[in-house]
């Protein structure tokens, strides 16, 4: 008995050194992100003359019933209008799209289409048809059911996804998923054209068609990453984010935003708030004053969930982009606590990794307390930069893993989260090198407003 409790001790003492959470023992074999060819058929141009390409849509208004579609045709504008109407039904409607485009360098876009949608029913399958007059094309999304405490609805979650061939695998998988994703949350870093001599922007039409089979169906909400930035002073590109925002729109007016870079939407019961990591966010900036007025319009009792979307990670173990969202951790991490959100995801860490609900916000200069502490009022902070982009995996790993990080994985995948009701979600990981339906990492979450229990992995 004393050579048991004996084994017992040292296990409880190596324990205890350790700190950490689980390290994943899963190692992916080590080999070299390529993008795909531009001849790849899933970069293919559809057929007929000045078809609409890159078809996709976001949510357009704050509450899930309005849409914004955008398209892109390349030989002539083409038509603005798009028809769309409720599914088994003959009454059609109209709605007109703005035009725009841009030069970048060298480079001259095809013809940008965005058109909002309004005053749409809930829960209902639309379909819609551009390219009138040319070459149609017919496609269709559902809408969200009305928001509401007790609503359940599934999120897909996918980060800096490029274009590599590890790409395509995350974007199958997560279509293959029997968790189905109903709206993808973006967390940063689309195409990397910036990664081509003069950020070659024909990556930016390769990209569009690319995500086109499932962003042309169902929303994709977008988070601004540094691979959008695309300032380049020394070619005449002084303008950031120039591709990104003539391409991709947000909603961002309906949250009283005066960019579009941060702002907030409801959906179901979730309540998610779009941060910019590379716009201004110090005091007295845009950005803070519109967090400072938005976190306490959250009404708890309409949307329990309290999503954050960002690029830069507060809480990361890994030995890349360490500490690169510190500043602004220190700026909003007490206003997180205070208002209890549940879930921050982020990018840029190209890897996987979950933390305990941990907050760092004693500190206060003369103090020395700097170290995260658990706080059952503060949010899961997860990492899913994982999607597949030509720069490849973060596989060099703090050692020993730090107390806040739960799991962590260097793979590729996405993520569901499964929203049942008001006080409980359930939350899993995807890595490519398995199954559809394969949980590498998992998680049931309750709710900090509605039922704040322990929900710790360790």
């Amino acid at each position: 008995m004393s050579r048991f409790l004996g084994l017992v001790l040292f296990l409880l003492n190596v324990a205890d050194l350790c700190n950490g959470g689980v390290t994943s023992s899963f190692v992916r074999k080590v080999e070299k992100t390529i993008d795909m060819p531009l001849d790849s058929d899933v970069f293919e141009v559809p057929p007929g003359y000045n078809a609409p390409q890159q078809v996709h849509i976001t949510q357009g208004d704050d509450v899930g019933m309005g849409v914004i579609v955008s398209w892109v045709t390349m030989e002539e504008p083409g038509s603005n209008t798009l028809l769309y109407w409720i599914a088994n039904t003959k009454l059609i409607r109209k709605a007109r799209a703005k035009i725009t485009t841009y030069k970048f360098y060298n480079y001259t876009s095809g013809y940008i289409h965005h058109c909002t949608i309004n005053d749409l029913e809930p829960d209902t399958k639309y379909y819609y048809e551009v390219g009138l007059g040319h070459s149609p094309r017919t496609f269709w999304f559902v809408t969200p059911p009305a928001v509401g405490p007790d609503v359940p609805y599934t999120f897909g979650l996918i980060g800096d996804l490029g274009q590599s061939y590890d790409s395509n695998v995350t974007l199958t998988h997560y279509e293959q998923n029997p968790t189905k994703g109903k709206t993808v949350l973006f967390v940063g870093d689309l195409s990397y054209a910036d990664q081509y001599p003069d950020h070659d922007n024909r990556r930016w039409d390769t990209w569009g068609r690319f995500v086109e089979r499932s962003a042309a169906y169902q929303p994709w909400i977008w988070t601004a990453g540094n691979h959008e930035i695309d300032f380049v002073p020394e070619i005449g590109e002084t303008k950031p984010f120039k591709p990104y925002t003539h391409r991709y729109h947000t909603p961002y007016r309906r949250s009283n935003s005066t960019a579009p870079f941060w702002y907030s939407i409801k959906r179901a019961s979730a309540y998610i708030i779009v941060l910019s990591s590379y716009s201004a966010y110090g005091k007295y900036t845009p950005q803070f004053k519109w967090l400072e007025k938005e976190l306490p319009k959250v009404n708890r009792s309409e949307t329990p969930w309290l999503i954050v979307l960002m690029h830069a990670p507060w809480y990361n173990s890994y030995n890349y982009h360490y500490m690169e969202g510190e500043t602004m951790r220190v700026m909003y991490e007490p206003w997180f606590v205070q208002y209890k959100v549940d879930l921050v995801f982020a990018g840029h860490v190209h890897a996987y990794e979950r933390s305990e609900r941990v907050s760092n916000i004693a500190y206060n200069i003369v103090n020395g307390i700097c170290s995260p502490i658990s706080d059952q009022s503060a949010p899961v902070y997860i990492t899913i930069g994982d999607g597949g982009n030509l720069e490849g995996l973060a596989t060099n790993m703090t050692d020993p893993q730090p107390k806040y990080s739960a799991f962590r994985e260097a793979s590729f995948g996405h993520a569901t989260l499964d929203i049942k009701n008001r006080t409980h979600a359930y939350y899993a990981w995807h890595r490519n090198q398995d199954g559809y339906a394969v949980e590498a990492d998992r998680m049931w979450f309750s709710n900090r407003y509605w039922h704040q229990g322990e929900d710790s992995t360790t």
